[in-house]
């Protein structure tokens, strides 16, 4: 029990720390005269059928060698408990990135050959001063999500003066960055005091800052290294080893940890823009691999003020989408969110770069302005107003003509301001669901019309042939 308690609490600290333990250890004695004969016995009925010059060699061998036995042996010593070195009260230019690797095992009690994805080793200077290693682990638990907002689960262990505090400090990374494990090693924080008088203590609230800057600037470094997430072609020179081992790090990264990011965009307002950088998607042009929003920026047709996104179950099902006819046919380019916290993730993300967002299967799309618009506006008007009229009692506000339609004849779009198609599912499909606010957020829908579809042209002239 003592072993444990110094091992948690006091395994770093400076002085070494020795324990009169005992333990079992092999030892040959001489063996009893009762158990020779015995064997000399056994040996004599056994080697009977032998030649005469064999016995007697053995009998000669056996003269010389004194019979022992193996026995177990108690022994005590004094045994060293505090044998792992702190290395991060070390330079990290000293460290190598097997030191690094094998400290990491030792702290996340993770027994596999997987190396963590990256690491940050760093001293805060100032009116606080720690020291810290962060680790981004090689995989995701499976319990990562589970009870995420009623869970105390930290993987940061908390030290002072190189003593074990708690790693059950909420204080020092948000809930979204639990994933990360490492250490943090203060001088500042007072050693005497309880672990709650702690949690109050303003160094904290430094702290987790400088942790959460120095986390996200961590993940950023480890997309910019990856050779599939660049596109700077001057890049430093690197052996071809190098370049391999970084390749599809950050999608690995992403596929583990990408819902923890989206999670820190609603949560954090602060680095909401820094962990925006972080996001990845595919898009109608990247050819099943991840992009970024600055890659998307990068790629934007001239003229285009948004970003365009759709929502929905699987990206199958949004490439065929009536929504993205008319953008496809005129290039733009368009993320597919398909993650049920995507439609959460885009109620707080409502710009980048001072681009805004838009959701291309609500109403307010722009592509840019069509000279002809207004003349079909006024061609379609007695079709418009009289389906409107029709619909009335359908929860349908308005009808319209469509500027993202090339091969439907129509489709319902929803209000700009209430939920999409996509997230009035999600609602729905959750037990707990409160349908006063369903119905309150669902909002109002439009029937857009396509006027250049046979169908719909054939019903202006009817509708105009007769009205009723």
């Amino acid at each position: 029990f003592s072993q444990e308690l110094v091992k948690r609490y006091s395994e770093f600290i400076n002085f070494p720390i020795y324990i009169w333990a005992s333990k079992e250890v092999d030892v040959e004695v001489p063996a009893d005269e009762d158990e020779s004969s015995e064997e000399d016995e056994s040996t004599e009925s056994t080697s009977k059928e032998e030649g005469e010059d064999e016995d007697a060699e053995k009998d000669e061998d056996e003269e010389k060698k004194p019979k022992t036995k193996t026995v177990k042996e108690t022994t005590y010593e004094w045994e060293l408990l505090n044998d792992v070195k702190a290395i991060w009260l070390r330079n990290p230019k000293e460290v190598t990135e097997e030191e690094y690797t094998k400290f990491y095992h030792s702290l996340a009690k993770d027994f596999s050959d997987d190396k963590p994805l990256a690491w940050s080793h760093f001293t805060a200077e100032g009116d606080v001063e720690f020291k810290a290693v962060l680790y981004v682990p090689p995989k995701a638990p499976q319990d990562l999500y589970e009870s995420y907002y009623n869970s105390n689960k930290s993987n940061l262990k908390l030290y002072v003066r190189r003593v074990f505090i708690s790693d059950e400090f909420d204080e020092l990374l948000p809930k979204y960055l639990s994933f990360l494990s490492g250490l943090v090693d203060s001088d500042t924080l007072p050693l005497n005091v309880s672990r709650e008088m702690l949690q109050q203590h303003s160094s904290l609230k430094t702290i987790k800052k400088k942790l959460i800057r120095k986390a996200l600037d961590m993940i950023r470094k480890l997309a910019e290294e990856d050779p599939d997430e660049s596109t700077d072609k001057e890049k430093k020179e690197e052996t071809s080893s190098d370049i391999e081992e970084k390749r599809g790090q950050y999608t690995k990264f992403w596929n583990a940890f990408g819902k923890s990011i989206k999670l820190g965009i609603i949560e954090d307002a602060t680095n909401r823009n820094r962990l925006a950088k972080l996001l990845r998607f595919e898009t109608t042009k990247s050819e099943g691999k991840l992009t970024s929003l600055d890659q998307y920026i990068s790629r934007m047709k001239a003229g285009q003020k948004d970003i365009f996104y759709i929502t929905g179950t699987s990206k199958e099902q949004l490439e065929n989408s009536p929504f993205l006819e008319r953008l496809k046919k005129k290039n733009f380019e368009v993320i597919f969110f398909t993650d049920p916290v995507d439609e959460y993730l885009m109620q707080y993300l409502m710009d980048y770069e001072d681009k805004k967002f838009q959701n291309v299967s609500k109403e307010g799309l722009k592509l840019g302005k069509d000279s002809k618009d207004k003349e079909l506006k006024e061609s379609f008007k007695d079709l418009t107003k009289w389906w409107k009229n029709s619909l009335s009692n359908d929860n349908v506000d308005d009808v319209k003509i469509s500027n993202r339609l090339d091969n439907t004849p129509c489709v319902v779009v929803t209000s700009k301001f209430g939920w999409s198609a996509n997230m009035e599912r999600i609602m729905q499909s959750q037990t707990l669901s409160d349908a006063s606010k369903q119905a309150y957020m669902r909002g109002k829908r439009v029937l857009e019309i396509n006027p250049r579809h046979p169908i719909i042209k054939e019903l202006r002239e009817r509708v105009v042939k007769n009205p009723e």
